[in-house]
């Protein structure tokens, strides 16, 4: 599935709610963490595209069909035209931005990004957890669920808002 973003801050809403509505359809509920987490990264790498490209960019997610979505895989893609490399920026307490990646890094299980033609492409995944506790076994670690470390509170004001909430890495 993909969205065409035009390089427009009133797309990050739009990206959004287009997110939240491909999850509806793939037995993943709204309001599951790793639901409330993939619509965070929507958010934050179109945010990217839109504020630093300049360019038109597609958004593109794989996620499961509704009978194989436990222990799935969701992923989240976003291609522009821009060459310019992603930045994972260490920002300054005062500093209205450069969290973005950060943020991308503390709540994906893995991301990265590639060359494609004359522009790149962000991709970020999300493992959601088997409820059976197999899922992560072959990791070595716990098999259990953990939850995402993020929590809400008051609201984002930055990029137009996000309904209300806003996420910090804990």
């Amino acid at each position: 599935m993909q969205l065409e973003i035009r390089p427009d801050p009133a797309e990050v809403g739009r990206a959004r709610k287009w997110a939240r509505a491909r999850l509806a359809g793939s037995g993943i509920a709204a309001d599951e963490p790793i639901a409330e987490a993939l619509v965070l990264l929507v958010s934050e790498l179109v945010t990217n595209a839109v504020l630093h490209t300049g360019c038109p960019a597609v958004l593109r997610l794989s996620l499961p069909e509704p009978e194989t979505a436990e222990g799935a895989t969701l992923r989240l893609e976003v291609a522009d035209a821009c060459s310019r490399a992603p930045v994972l920026r260490c920002a300054g307490g005062d500093a209205t931005g450069g969290r973005g990646l950060a943020l991308v890094d503390g709540l994906a299980d893995r991301w990265g990004w590639s060359v494609e033609g004359a522009g790149k492409r962000i991709w970020c995944e999300l493992d959601r957890c088997d409820p059976s506790g197999d899922a992560g076994a072959d990791r070595g670690g716990d098999a259990r669920c953990p939850e995402p470390a993020f929590e809400t509170y008051g609201s984002y004001g930055a990029y137009g808002g996000f309904e209300g909430f806003a996420y910090e890495a804990v």
